[in-house]
C-alpha cells in the first residue's frame, strides 16, 4: 500500500482519482499531494466554461465520477431538474458543478477518515522517479512522495506545420480555442472566421462564435471536409454485446481485415451506430492486438473515420451546425492546409490543397481546433518536456502520450517504474480509448485499487 501519493493535474482525472482513493476505507491513513496547476479543481479544460451551448457528447446516464455509480451524475442533475432524463445531453458546466460538489464531499470527509490531503494550486516543475520513491518538485519547494501518479489530460496543442511566425505573432491564429472563447465578448462586427479542423472542438467553436458575433461568417477546413455524426435518439447495444465480432477482431489483428467485418456487422444491424458502441468494451484489447505498423496504418487510413463515427455529437449540436450552413454563415471545405501567412492587409492567408488542386482562403482570424494533443516528443509542456529530456519516460512513437503498461505504470529505458503512473491522454498509445469520462472512472478505480493493495 502506498501511503503518500502525488497526483499531478487538476483536471476530472485527477479529481476521479482523488475520490476513488477517499472513497475507500484503507486500514492505514492516507496523505495526497493534489497539484491542481490553479484554475478550478476538476474541471480542467474540458468543464471550464459557462456556456449552455456546450454540451457533454455523453449521455447523463454514462457520466458519473465513479465506476460503482455511474449514474452518480445523473442523479445530481436531477436534484436540480427532475425532468431530465438519462437519455439527455447535459451541459458541460452543468457537469464541471457536479465534479466539484463531488470533490468538495470527498474533501470534507477526508479527516474523519484519518487522511491529509493538501490541494495544491501550483504547478509542478519537475518530477524524479527512483524505484523506492518519487521525488516532487514545485518552485523552491520539493518533496518525496510513495507514488506519484500524472493525470495531466490532453498537452497544450502546438500551431500545425507551415504556419508562419508573422501568422503567430499577429495574435490573428489561435492554438487554444477554449482560452480564446472564455475571454470572449459579444461583437456584431462583420469578421471572416476560418476553422481548421471539423471535430467536436471546431463545432463548438462555431456555435459559440456564432452567437456572440452575429456578423461574422465561417470556412471551416479539413482533410475531408466531414462533421462529426449523431448520436441516436436512444442508446442501444445488440443483444451479444459485440462479442462476436470482437472474438473475430482477435483471430487476426489486421486494420483491412477489421474493416471488412466493420461492415459486414454493420450490414446486418439495425444501425451502424450500435455497431461502434458495442465495441467501446473492447477497444483497448483489441488495440493492444494491434502491432506497430498496423496502429500506424489505422492512423493514416482510419482514424479520421473511426473518430468521427465513435466521438458524436447530440441532435441538437448537429441542427445548430445545420442552421449555421443553411444560412450561409458556414462554408466546409475539403484540404489540408499547407500553409498560413499574413498578407498586406493584416489578415492571414491559408493555403490549402485537396487532389492537387491549390485554393486560398483569407481570414480575419484563424482557430485551429484539431483535437486533443498527445505528442510527448514535441510538447512544450514543462514537465512533460523534463521527464522525456531525463529519460524518465518514453514517448510513444506514433504520437499517443507514453509508453505504458495497461494498468498505467510507466516505462523507462525498457524497464517499468513501479512508482510513477499515468491516467488519461497520456495512455492513449497503451489503450486507445483513454479520454472519455467512462474510461477515466475505470481507470480511477482500478489505479486506486493498485495503490492501496497490501
Amino acid at each position: 500500500m502506498f501511503r503518500r501519493v502525488a497526483i499531478i493535474g487538476g483536471g476530472a482525472a485527477g479529481a476521479a482519482l482523488l475520490s476513488e482513493l477517499l472513497e475507500r476505507a484503507p486500514t492505514q491513513s492516507l496523505h495526497l499531494d493534489w497539484y491542481t496547476g490553479g484554475g478550478s479543481p476538476g474541471r480542467g479544460v474540458a468543464y471550464d466554461t459557462a456556456s449552455e451551448r456546450h454540451l457533454l457528447n455523453v449521455r447523463a446516464a454514462s457520466m458519473g465520477m465513479f465506476a460503482s455509480r455511474p449514474s452518480g451524475f445523473l442523479e445530481y442533475a436531477q436534484q436540480i431538474d427532475r425532468s431530465i432524463a438519462g437519455t439527455d445531453f447535459l451541459p458541460r458546466r452543468l457537469y464541471g458543478d457536479y465534479l466539484e460538489t463531488e470533490i468538495a464531499r470527498a474533501l470534507a470527509r477526508a479527516p474523519s477518515l484519518g487522511h491529509d490531503v493538501r490541494v495544491i494550486p501550483f504547478a509542478v516543475d519537475a518530477v524524479v522517479p527512483e524505484n523506492d520513491g518519487v521525488n516532487v518538485f514545485h518552485g523552491d519547494t520539493a518533496s518525496r512522495v510513495e507514488a506519484a501518479v500524472l493525470a495531466l489530460g490532453a498537452l497544450p496543442p502546438q500551431p500545425i506545420a507551415g504556419v508562419s511566425d508573422a501568422a503567430l505573432a499577429s495574435g490573428r491564429y489561435v492554438t487554444l480555442p477554449w482560452h480564446f472563447l472564455r475571454e470572449l465578448r459579444p461583437d456584431p462586427q462583420p469578421r471572416e472566421v476560418a476553422v481548421i479542423g471539423l471535430g467536436l472542438t471546431a463545432v463548438d467553436v462555431l456555435l459559440e462564435l456564432a452567437a456572440k458575433w452575429p456578423g461574422a461568417h465561417f470556412t471551416a477546413v479539413s482533410r475531408h471536409g466531414q462533421l462529426p455524426e449523431v448520436h441516436l435518439a436512444q442508446a442501444t447495444a445488440p443483444l451479444d454485446d459485440g462479442g462476436d465480432l470482437h472474438e473475430s477482431m482477435r483471430d487476426l489483428p489486421n486494420v483491412r481485415r477489421w474493416l471488412r467485418l466493420l461492415r459486414e456487422a454493420i450490414a446486418q444491424s439495425d444501425d451502424w451506430r450500435i455497431v461502434i458502441d458495442s465495441l467501446r468494451p473492447h477497444t483497448a484489447a483489441l488495440w493492444a492486438l494491434l502491432p506497430h505498423e498496423e496502429r500506424a496504418r489505422f492512423l493514416r487510413h482510419a482514424r479520421w473515420a473511426w473518430e468521427r463515427s465513435r466521438h458524436r455529437m447530440p441532435k441538437q449540436v448537429r441542427a445548430g451546425v445545420a442552421a449555421l450552413e443553411r444560412s450561409g454563415r458556414l462554408q466546409r471545405l475539403r484540404g489540408r492546409v499547407r500553409a498560413v501567412d499574413g498578407d498586406a492587409d493584416g489578415r492571414l492567408r491559408l493555403e490549402l490543397v485537396h487532389a492537387g488542386v491549390a485554393q486560398t482562403v483569407s481570414a480575419d482570424l484563424t482557430i485551429q481546433t484539431i483535437g486533443l494533443d498527445t505528442d510527448v516528443r514535441r510538447t512544450p509542456h514543462p514537465l512533460v518536456r523534463q521527464l522525456a529530456t531525463n529519460g524518465h519516460i518514453i514517448p510513444d512513437p506514433l504520437g499517443l502520450g507514453c509508453e505504458a503498461e495497461p494498468d498505467g505504470r510507466l516505462r523507462h529505458n525498457k524497464h517499468v517504474w513501479p512508482r510513477l503512473f499515468a491516467i488519461g491522454s497520456l495512455l492513449r498509445g497503451t489503450l486507445w480509448e483513454s479520454t472519455a469520462m467512462p474510461e477515466i472512472r475505470q481507470q480511477a478505480r482500478q489505479l486506486a485499487d493498485q495503490l492501496l493493495a497490501s
